[in-house]
């Protein structure tokens, strides 16, 4: 009798967990949450649209293959967005809406003054709750302090700093003769100013015989019409702008330029980003360059000289091809391979992990290395920052001579004129991190 009631008890148990809510099966497939707080409405909604397109591209690939293993089996990733409106404050709301929802991971890129704050409160989140952490993952903000001076164990970018940027714009300027004022327009708040000190050192070191003829910050996300700043550079003399400007700021500010006639170059972190080129039009041939850490013309339309000795230019048209098939519409045509890689190796440490413990993976991604055909990195463990290659690439029209891919429809694509590997682009490290 005990044996069979033993026996009825087992059976009955194991019918009761496989027809329970919340069983081990469910909890096997249950999605690992990433958080995206961005700005999805506001100045910079088109830009945080343009992210989330990405993120979610990224997702469902790494979905596609089964999503990750943990220790209990397959789960898959799911995005979660919330709105930061562009601004510190609703970030810090929707990060905090994060954490009563015990998601582990955070992701935001647009806007270090944003980055600078969320970095702060995950420091102490982490320190106050060990058993709710959060790993941030950075896509964009560029300050360098987020992996310098201010660099925290759960912060990791995977985008070039700004020193990085600089260095490999500034390496250009240096070779174009024809540039000998320049003006230094930013908007004012972290990365602004960094982008204005890094010009001024790495143009004395390069060229110092190059006059900086102006240097000037202007609000971020709010100037609306800058035709009076185009009207400074032209009385300044200028024929070159350096600026670190991105979203509407840089597309507005392109965009007057084109209409009051200004004849100077422009070199640019984002002059290839969302709505810009279109902004610039028949202006910016030959006269627009921009610094990427890939475009889609790094790929077979670039000319054997110009890639880089590890990049297979196949794997670099495939990936842009199933970007572009996933969002046909020509205002989509954003890839940001940053983003895909920033998620590979995210899903690649989670896995290596068998958890998704934020300790686990940030342990797990320290170190990491990165390959995929077309990028190769590596996330430096001293300080988290990516280092990858990088690409200063010059507007023309679609169809010349390396410009086999336009941006958005508009007719006009971008060049590869340096391609710098990995190695080169790495810079040293001011990160004195602690570790938990």
């Amino acid at each position: 009798m005990t044996t069979k009631w033993t026996k009825w008890v087992a059976i009955a148990g194991a019918m009761f967990a496989l027809a329970a809510p919340g069983t081990n099966s469910e909890a096997a497939s249950a999605p690992i949450r990433l958080a995206l707080i961005e700005g999805m409405s506001g100045p910079f909604a088109d830009a945080g649209a343009a992210v989330e397109r990405n993120v979610r591209f990224a997702i469902e690939r790494v979905n596609a293959r089964g999503g990750v293993t943990l220790s209990d089996g397959a789960h898959p990733l799911e995005l979660v967005v919330l709105d930061s409106q562009g601004s510190v404050e609703q970030a810090l709301v929707q990060l905090r809406a994060a954490a009563d929802r015990h998601i582990p991971f955070v992701l935001q890129g647009n806007g270090s003054a944003v980055a600078a704050a969320l970095v702060a409160a995950i420091d102490k989140q982490n320190a106050r709750e060990p058993d709710n952490r959060e790993l941030f993952l950075n896509y964009s903000a560029d300050d360098p302090a987020l992996t310098g001076a201010g660099c925290s164990f759960w912060h990791f970018r995977f985008d070039a700093h700004a020193g990085m940027r600089m260095n490999a714009l500034a390496d250009v300027i240096a070779r174009d003769k024809s540039v000998k004022h320049v003006y230094l327009l930013n908007q004012d708040y972290s990365f602004g100013h960094d982008v204005s000190t890094l010009a001024r050192a790495a143009l004395a070191a390069r060229r110092p015989d190059i006059a900086i003829v102006g240097d000037e910050f202007h609000p971020i996300g709010r100037v609306k019409d800058f035709t009076p700043y185009i009207a400074k550079l032209r009385a300044s003399g200028a024929d070159a702008v350096v600026t670190g400007n991105w979203g509407n700021d840089l597309a507005l500010l392109v965009k007057a330029a084109r209409e009051q006639g200004f004849a100077g170059k422009f070199y640019t972190f984002y002059g290839n980003s969302l709505d810009a080129p279109a902004a610039i039009g028949e202006a910016g041939v030959k006269r627009v360059v921009a610094v990427a850490d890939w475009h889609p013309n790094a790929g077979t339309a670039a000319p054997a000289a110009e890639r880089l000795p590890h990049a297979n230019a196949a794997s670099s048209d495939a990936y842009y091809a199933a970007f572009r098939a996933r969002f046909p519409a020509a205002h989509d045509d954003y890839a940001l391979a940053r983003i895909d890689v920033m998620i590979e190796m995210l899903a690649e440490a989670i896995g290596r992990a068998h958890d998704a413990d934020p300790l686990a993976v940030a342990k797990a991604l320290e170190g990491a290395k990165f390959e995929n055909g077309f990028v190769r990195a590596w996330m430096r463990a001293e300080d988290h920052q990516l280092i990858q290659p990088l690409y200063v690439i010059e507007m023309d029209k679609a169809g010349t001579p390396g410009v086999r891919f336009d941006n958005e429809g508009s007719g006009y694509g971008f060049r590869t004129v340096l391609a710098l590997p990995p190695g080169q682009t790495e810079s040293p490290s001011e990160c004195r991190m602690k570790r938990p």
